[in-house]
């Protein structure tokens, strides 16, 4: 039987802890507050701000989104961003991502100083998770990690394989497994579009970690038995249950892995709810640090 790897448990020990770290510091400090930056256009980020504005609420972070106008280009995101990093009554600013050309993300994100970048995707930030001193870990990556974590799936000393190589997901996350304790302390293989067997590399894995984002690609005919799979891919599918709608889907086929893999994180309800608990995580963090005044270089 395939153990379920449900994401509500980890996101509920997250935001106790979360709310341990703002009760400590509450008194005579303004309240934490989080920025989510987008275009104001339909796109799968709708969803995720829902999730946002949601947890927020009930953790007493201050949350508000801002568009961009239909005429804003690059330059304008730029100056946006710019302005929050200069707020001092904000603590935290999320950027939707990714963004279609001409808007350069990386550029724009990186006029966050790292505490206020809550998404940890600047380079500061990437930068001082390669030095093994973070300031802000991608919330993605880390909610992935937590998952592992909490049900002490194989890492230490064990072969893991992360897919996907995005600065923002599958970088970090293969860094986290990697690190001295406390993080992984695993040996890494990561693969990507241009790795040539994919069977082949998962061979021998402990645990896998897919970051892609197309459905099915993780199935018995490539992944060894008894394998631990953190699903970590996003995409929208048909919903055979209702013609003309569309349903959410991981990297892995579930009905394919039951009874095969070790254990899977569902799509929805694994990393998706952890992933907006590291996010409020984050923005605690940021709060704490900039009412402190201890913000890092």
């Amino acid at each position: 039987m395939t153990v379920r790897l449900d994401g509500k448990p980890v996101a509920e020990a997250i935001d106790r802890e979360t709310r341990t770290v703002l009760a400590a510091e509450r008194t005579g400090a303004p309240a934490p507050s989080l920025v989510s930056l987008h275009r104001g256009v339909p796109s799968p980020f709708r969803m995720y701000l829902r999730r946002q504005a949601r947890a927020a609420a009930a953790l007493g972070i201050a949350f508000r989104e801002e568009s961009l106008a239909p005429s804003d280009g690059p330059t304008e995101l730029v100056a946006r961003v710019r302005s929050l990093d200069r707020d001092p009554s904000v603590h935290g600013v999320l950027l939707e991502h990714p963004l279609p050309p001409p808007y350069d993300f990386l550029r724009a994100v990186d006029e966050l100083r790292p505490s206020k970048d809550v998404d940890g995707v600047g380079t500061r930030n990437l930068g001082r998770l390669v030095a093994q001193r973070p300031v802000q870990v991608p919330a993605v990556a880390r909610a992935a990690f937590a998952i592992a974590q909490h049900y002490r799936l194989p890492l230490d000393g064990e072969r893991v394989v992360v897919l996907g190589r995005s600065e923002t997901v599958g970088l970090p996350l293969a860094l986290l497994l990697a690190e001295r304790p406390p993080g992984g302390n695993a040996t890494v293989t990561v693969v990507h579009s241009k790795t040539r067997d994919l069977r082949a590399a998962l061979a021998g894995a402990a645990t896998v970690f897919s970051c892609v984002g197309q459905p099915g690609l993780l199935h018995r005919g490539n992944v060894p038995q008894g394998t631990h799979v953190v699903d970590v891919g996003l995409a929208s599918v048909p919903d055979p249950e209702r013609p003309g709608s569309l349903r959410a889907a991981g990297d892995a086929d579930p009905e394919a892995l039951e009874g095969w893999a070790g254990s899977l994180t569902p799509v929805p309800g694994g990393v998706g709810p952890v992933t907006v608990a590291e996010l409020m995580s984050n923005v605690a963090r940021a709060w704490r640090t900039l009412v402190r005044g201890e913000e890092a270089a």
